[in-house]
């Protein structure tokens, strides 16, 4: 019986320095060199001034769920292995948003507001999925 593989992300230049932060279980965001700020997802720019000299910076791995959907239908064969799912929008203590699974809690345990925290799932030899759980 074949095992059904995961879609995994393709690594670019812009977000290397992400996924191998992942791999080390380190959450990171770009912060600006020029005006400080902070963004998710990887560019090669800062989107409020326009600078180039971004970098990365371990984030707290801690955050708010700003919005959830609880995925009832799989969009490819290896999600239907997990289902039901939840996606869900993240408010990052750093003040940035991301999206990912909130993983081990019950569907119904979740709830806009809620605090969580980073986990990493070893999805294959080089990539770690940095996701959430319920911060208990």
């Amino acid at each position: 019986m074949n095992e059904v593989q995961r879609p995994l992300p393709q690594p670019t230049q812009t977000t290397e320095g992400y996924w191998a932060a992942a791999n080390e279980e380190r959450l990171v965001v770009q912060c600006c060199g020029d005006c400080g700020s902070h963004q998710f997802f990887p560019r090669p720019f800062c989107l409020q001034c326009g600078s180039e000299q971004v970098s990365w910076k371990d984030a707290s791995g801690y955050g708010t769920i700003y919005t959830f959907t609880v995925n009832y239908r799989a969009p490819n064969a290896f999600m239907k292995t997990r289902l039901p799912y939840v996606v869900a929008i993240v408010d990052l203590d750093e003040g940035v948003r991301m999206m990912a699974n909130i993983l081990n809690a019950d569907p119904a345990e979740i709830t806009i507001g809620k605090r969580v925290k980073v986990m990493f799932e070893p999805v294959s030899d080089e990539i770690k999925l940095p996701q959430f759980e319920l911060q208990r």
